[in-house]
Parts: C-alpha cells; sequence; structure tokens
C-alpha cells in the first residue's frame, strides 16, 4: 500500500504518460454528464479520482492537479464525450472515479462513462489502482516512479 491522505495527490510518472491520483475525501457526490442523461455518482472518502495526463511534463503534472481540484473543491462535473466526438483526440487529461480504476490503452479517451476503466498510456496499460483505507493500492504495476506531493492550488 501506498499511503494517501486527502491534502495530498501521488503521481505515478512514466515515460510517456503521467497519472494523478485523489482521495475523493469528504464530499462524496459527483456528477457525471452524458448526451444523453445526468448521473449521480456517490463515493466514499477512502474512493480516488484518477486523471490520466499523456505527457509527462511540469504542464501535464500543473494540469493534472487544476482537473483533479476543480472535480472534487470546485464540484465540477464529469463530461462524457459520446462516441467519434473529434474532440476526444485533442484531450490531453481524462478523468474517472470510484473504489477502482484500470487504465487501459485501448479505449478512446473521455467516451466512456463507465467509472472503472479510463484511456492511459501504453506503459501503464491493465494497471489497476484501488483505494483503501489510508492509501492506494497498485496491482500490474511494472515501472513508473510514485512521488507524494502536497494537494492544493
Amino acid at each position: 500500500m501506498t499511503p494517501l491522505d486527502s491534502n495530498e495527490m501521488l503521481l505515478l510518472r512514466g515515460a510517456e504518460g503521467t497519472l494523478g491520483i485523489v482521495k475523493v475525501g469528504e464530499k462524496n457526490q459527483f456528477y457525471l454528464e452524458t448526451d444523453k442523461e445526468e448521473i449521480i455518482l456517490a463515493l466514499g472518502p477512502e474512493d480516488l479520482l484518477v486523471a490520466s495526463g499523456f505527457g509527462t511534463d511540469e504542464t501535464i503534472v500543473n494540469g493534472l492537479k487544476c482537473v483533479l481540484f476543480i472535480i472534487r473543491e470546485v464540484r465540477s462535473p464529469f463530461i462524457v464525450l459520446p462516441k467519434n466526438h473529434p474532440a476526444s483526440k485533442r484531450l490531453k487529461i481524462v478523468v474517472s472515479a470510484g473504489d477502482s480504476t484500470r487504465i487501459s490503452c485501448s479505449i478512446t479517451p473521455g467516451t466512456h462513462p463507465e467509472q472503472d476503466i479510463l484511456c492511459g498510456s501504453n506503459e501503464f496499460d491493465g494497471v489497476e489502482i484501488s483505494g483503501v483505507k489510508g492509501g492506494v493500492e497498485f496491482k500490474n504495476l511494472a515501472g513508473g516512479n510514485i512521488e507524494r506531493v502536497p494537494f492544493g492550488i
């Protein structure tokens, strides 16, 4: 288990991509917006928000922190694009929420309302990230560096 408090963010840095991970915390109701409906996500404090960034530089890291902040703290909804939406090719960061997230490089970014799968770089394909009491557990993680950093803007 890798420890994680609600005032911290984990960064999983690889050669091609970066993942940002925060605990949901006490504000546990989120909205997921599709082209057909609004879905309410009720999550527990140990559940996770996971953001996948397609890149590794500081701009991506800052973007991950900002996206996670705007969802968790500002309460911005998750937006799911319709299949074959042209914007999915331009997304640099995508996000999921829940108790467990599996990273896949074979899905289209931003088009999956299922919150247990998230598009990511090839090096993280198949990695499973789960929120546990006081931290995060990783399965199938073969590489990358994990850093704990303060979460805030």
